[in-house]
Order: structure tokens, then C-alpha cells, then sequence
């Protein structure tokens, strides 16, 4: 039997040098506007084990990464994780900013999540695969 405080402790995460710069102001300079999600992707960001950028692993999801993941909801979605301005959801594109998105950076293929929707409700995502980056995307 899982314990309510096993399923809710959130797993490792990693993040490369380069996007946990570039998250870090994006968090920072979003602050005001939103908040919620903000706050949400800071607590990502203070978790994550920091690497540089050629030593983490093709199955972890970073900026740019096309992700295949499956939900409590019973959805099983490919989409791309992009900057905000990049984001376009009818295309796959979703933004850092988003609380699924904030979820989804750092994990790899075969972990799980649980994260809190817009309307405050708690879903689980699993990670079942992650692209690896094009070697023009890895900076």
C-alpha cells in the first residue's frame, strides 16, 4: 500500500546549467504577473540538481524537449515544452509557464508526478518518453 506522503514527495529532478539560468529569470521576471506559476516553477527550480549542460541525460525533459506522457486523466499527450512566447497549444507547444509544464521539466522517461491545476485540482502525470534533443537545440 502506497502512504499518502510517499505518493505526494516528488521525485529527483535535473536541469542543465543553461535552462536553470534562463528559468530562473524567467521566474523572477514573472513574479507579479503569475505568481502561482512562478512560485511553482522556484520550488522546481530549488529541487533540481544542477548540471552542465553536456551531462544530462537524452531522457530527461528540458527546454525544447518533445515529451510523450500519460495522466490520471486518462490522456496520452506529445507535447513540445517551449519558452512562452513559443508556446501554441493547438501545435503541441506548451509554455514553461504553465503548471503542467512547470511539472514536467527535469523529470525522465518512467517517473511520475503529481501537480495542481489551474482549478486547484491534484493530477499525476507520467513521464513514458522523451525525445532527445536535436544537437542544434542543445545548448
Amino acid at each position: 500500500m502506497v502512504t499518502d506522503t510517499k505518493r505526494h514527495r516528488k521525485p529527483a529532478i535535473v536541469l542543465t546549467k543553461t535552462d536553470y539560468e534562463r528559468l530562473l529569470r524567467l521566474a523572477e521576471a514573472h513574479a507579479l504577473r503569475n505568481p502561482e506559476v512562478s512560485e511553482e516553477l522556484m520550488v522546481e527550480l530549488d529541487r533540481a540538481r544542477v548540471v552542465q549542460n553536456y551531462k544530462i541525460a537524452s531522457n530527461v525533459v528540458r527546454m525544447g524537449s518533445t515529451v510523450r506522457f500519460t495522466s490520471d486523466l486518462g490522456e496520452d499527450r506529445t507535447v513540445t515544452l517551449v519558452f512562452p512566447g513559443e508556446a501554441d497549444i493547438a501545435a503541441g507547444r506548451i509554455s514553461i509557464l504553465t503548471p503542467i509544464g512547470a511539472a514536467l521539466i527535469g523529470l525522465s522517461a518512467g517517473q511520475s508526478i503529481d501537480w495542481v491545476a489551474r482549478d486547484g485540482r491534484v493530477h499525476r502525470l507520467h513521464v513514458e518518453h522523451v525525445e532527445k534533443l536535436a544537437a542544434s537545440k542543445v545548448a
